[in-house]
């Protein structure tokens, strides 16, 4: 549980986006077109995010596995770090030039900031 919260604390760090500028990814095909073939990465995280649903990684030198879907104008996920359950939640996703803002319960919550490369 500690690890988990760890692990979220650490993608909640550095707010380099201002909000301004940041243009909303409202549905799954636009979702795609953007993150198939690369990668998301921060500091101590690389993430792929398939098409065919899962989602593979690693974080802090340990690795991340789950599954996604939209759900509306959602992210939704569900991971793993290493034995660590991160759990089940749906994010909204904006676009500032090569940076995804993944921002946690349904916009509501802290967001994490992922260059894709």
């Amino acid at each position: 549980m500690r690890s988990a919260f760890l692990l979220m604390i650490f993608l909640a760090l550095p707010r380099p986006l201002l909000a301004e500028g940041l243009v909303p990814i409202t549905d799954r095909a636009r979702f795609l077109s953007l993150i198939e073939g690369r990668e998301l990465r921060r500091v101590g995280v690389r993430l792929t995010v398939l098409a065919d649903g899962r989602i593979t990684g690693r974080a802090l030198g340990r690795p991340v596995s789950g599954g996604w879907q939209w759900q509306g104008q959602y992210f939704c996920r569900d991971m793993q770090w290493g034995d660590t359950p991160v759990g089940y939640n749906c994010q909204t996703v904006r676009l500032r030039g090569d940076v995804l803002r993944f921002t946690s319960d349904r916009g509501r919550g802290d967001f994490a900031d992922l260059k894709l490369r």
